[in-house]
């Protein structure tokens, strides 16, 4: 119930205060990113965690000018792979083999079938494919900074191709997707702080199949 309880807590923040979020708790929120699951355990993104007052002010510019872009304490921008190549892949397949400390055929079949289908793929469909991943990814850190009672607002509005160009991501051949603002809530200017929680309710978000 605690983690219910948590993300009942939680709402899309819409003023923060500037408040710092200690080191702890993002550290927490940022191994929760690590440990998301993703698709062939490849995790096809980065994350940039902007704390620099600039150019959180340039982003907050090209994000339809929301507060709490330059009012959050950090800015977490997840950025995913513009495309699955061969280093990409053997990379990750070479560290699970490093880390595990042996080589398993079925292991080895897997990668060659990626790499014989995944890279012959086009571009943008390879993006997408990697920004699902970092959606995942993304939603973890929500609900960890939830339960850090760290404030955080989901965010898909913004020019992606400007923030490509303000944190230089082409050169890392990277593309922006999704943006988190973590923080605190500014209660006395925050409109929806005391708005109740609105869902669907169960008989229609839920169908079983049995």
């Amino acid at each position: 119930m605690e983690l219910i309880n948590k993300l009942n807590w939680r709402y899309a923040t819409k003023a923060m205060n500037r408040q710092k979020i200690s080191q702890e708790k993002i550290d927490t929120i940022i191994e929760a990113i690590s440990l998301a699951p993703t698709s062939s355990g490849l995790q096809p993104f980065e994350v940039y965690v902007v704390t620099n007052q600039e150019v959180k002010d340039k982003i907050k510019a090209i994000a339809w000018n929301q507060a709490v872009v330059s009012d959050c304490s950090h800015l977490l921008v997840f950025a995913a792979w513009d495309n699955y190549t061969e280093a990409r892949i053997n990379k990750m397949f070479d560290l699970v083999n490093e880390v595990r400390g042996f080589k398993n055929e079925g292991w080895e079949n897997y990668r060659q079938m990626l790499l014989s289908n995944y890279p012959q793929r086009d571009p943008e469909v390879n993006f997408n494919h990697a920004a699902k991943q970092a959606y995942i990814a993304f939603s973890q850190a929500i609900a960890a900074a939830a339960f850090e009672e760290v404030d955080a607002t989901p965010m898909e509005g913004f020019d992606a191709n400007a923030l490509d160009e303000i944190l230089d991501l082409k050169k890392e051949r990277l593309r922006s997707c999704v943006l988190l603002p973590l923080g605190y809530r500014d209660v006395k200017n925050d409109w929806l702080v005391n708005l109740k929680k609105v869902r669907k309710s169960k008989e229609d978000l839920i169908t079983v199949v049995e």
